[in-house]
């Protein structure tokens, strides 16, 4: 046989030979990023509308928020028509049309149930759950009534089922912010409600992850808050993702699961203090078998708008030092390392 025809005999094999499969991602395995308070009113509606970009907020972070297979966060304010917000009041809403950017951004799901999402009413909640629909993001803790607000929303992802649920504080809402049985609202706080949801998410889901919006502003976590965490995990919730007291606050491990009391403000215009300029991402690894791997992230709100990832060392240790935890170099927790332990 002449070199010519060995040659064509060599590449016909090959081309007739079966291409190879590219590895699937690893079943069962899930990244969640969470991330805390995300304010789209007041001064930073203000700059949305005058740098003509729905997208500023998120211009700095937006790259970091799709590194997980799932992002989540507090959406403290409904999609609704209505008034200018100005400096310094305390009911928000963000102008209908900002869905996209929270999409492109990287959100996946968001929590509804805080002391803001009915600030413009009924109407302003179920405003803001068709316009996350409209953007395929999946919400929780909100609803047209209150076995809706309660419904847990679960996602499938590599495999892996993950069911949702969020609380608000009945003392930080007036009662007519909580949905009832003929009116739209806010999943309100209650230990024995987050108890028996809990338990029959366990039967739809792998993992239970709740969030509660729950303390003392500007303050350490209190007694109301590790009491309802507790009974969330105590019912089987694998992890506690808290927000509203807009600081960082401590984390702790009850009962092998992690309990994050407040991850302070993402998207916020408080400039009065540092700490409220400052705020944490939590990286977590998640498989059928619970919370595998967690990382802190710490987070620096600038132009009163744009949060980043801080990489400045001194400022990195300075916001991760409420946590109590003892980390690596990055920000992982250490497996070997003491959490702090559980306090009353």
């Amino acid at each position: 046989m002449s070199v010519a025809l060995r040659l064509f005999a060599v590449f016909s094999v090959l081309l007739a030979a079966p291409a190879r499969a590219e590895s699937p991602p690893p079943s069962g395995t899930v990244t969640l990023l969470a991330v805390g308070d995300v304010m789209l009113s007041r001064a930073v509606a203000k700059k949305i509308k005058a740098k003509k970009d729905i997208h500023y907020p998120f211009r700095h972070i937006s790259d970091f928020l799709k590194t997980a297979d799932l992002t989540f966060g507090n959406l403290e304010c409904p999609i609704t028509k209505g008034r200018v917000i100005k400096s310094g009041e305390m009911v928000f809403h963000a102008d209908p049309g900002v869905e996209p950017a929270l999409k492109e951004a990287g959100f996946d799901i968001l929590s509804l149930a805080n002391n803001h999402m009915p600030d413009f009413g009924p109407k302003g909640v179920l405003d803001t759950l068709a316009k996350l629909d409209t953007q395929g993001i999946a919400h929780t803790g909100a609803g047209k009534d209150d076995e809706e607000a309660n419904r847990p929303t679960i996602i499938e992802k590599n495999g892996l089922k993950i069911a949702f649920l969020a609380y608000n504080d009945q003392d930080v809402v007036p009662k007519r912010y909580g949905a009832a049985k003929d009116r739209p609202g806010t999943n309100i706080m209650d230990e024995e409600k987050v108890a028996k949801a809990v338990a029959e998410a366990k039967k739809q889901a792998d993992l239970v992850i709740v969030s509660m919006h729950s303390g003392w502003e500007y303050r350490k976590p209190n007694p109301h808050q590790a009491s309802f965490a507790k009974a969330a995990i105590n019912a089987g919730a694998e992890l506690v993702l808290g927000h509203h007291p807009h600081v960082v606050q401590r984390v702790e491990r009850y009962k092998g699961k992690l309990i994050v009391y407040s991850m302070g403000n993402f998207v916020f215009d408080q400039t009065f203090s540092s700490r409220v300029k400052q705020g944490l991402a939590v990286k977590l690894t998640l498989t059928k078998t619970g919370v595998q791997s967690a990382q802190f992230v710490p987070i620096l709100i600038e132009n009163a708008a744009q949060p980043r990832v801080v990489t400045e060392e001194k400022l990195r240790k300075k916001i991760l030092a409420p946590l109590e935890l003892a980390l690596g170099e990055d920000g992982t927790l250490l497996p070997e390392a003491p959490i702090a332990t559980t306090k009353q």
